[in-house]
């Protein structure tokens, strides 16, 4: 079984960066997808980044485009969302999961984009607020 914890949140005004983690355990070997996932408040959870292990592919969502940047560090099986100019309607709590057969990419095949239906495993999630 495979855990996950998203870290690295907090307060942040507008414009400003963060920088998120997420410490996967196990080994990446085991699961095919490791993504990121948002919350804003009263709305609904939605998918920002996905990060496919075999070849180091990233899908970002169409909104996370040019301000998100996710990475890898293979060594600490950890990920990374960067995020700058962090706008208020950012707020939320950031999640991260694993997919572990690949769902989630027959999912964003049919246009369907970044769904959580497609993840298997999830964190507790870290809280960014961006106000000033």
């Amino acid at each position: 079984r495979f855990s996950c914890r998203a870290s690295g949140g907090g307060l942040v005004q507008p414009g400003g960066s963060l920088r998120l983690s997420c410490a996967a355990s196990g080994s990446a070997l085991d699961y095919n997808a490791i993504g990121w996932f948002r919350q804003a408040p009263g709305k609904e959870r939605e998918g920002v980044s996905l990060f496919r292990n075999r070849d180091g592919f990233i899908y970002y969502a169409d909104s996370m485009k040019g301000r998100f940047t996710m990475s890898r560090d293979n060594a600490k099986n950890t990920v990374y969302l960067q995020m700058n100019s962090l706008k208020p309607e950012d707020t939320g709590v950031y999640f991260c999961a694993v997919d572990r057969d690949g769902s989630s990419w027959v999912v964003i095949g049919l246009g369907l984009g970044l769904s959580e239906r497609g993840m298997d495993y999830w964190g507790k999630g870290t809280l960014v607020t961006v106000s000033s």
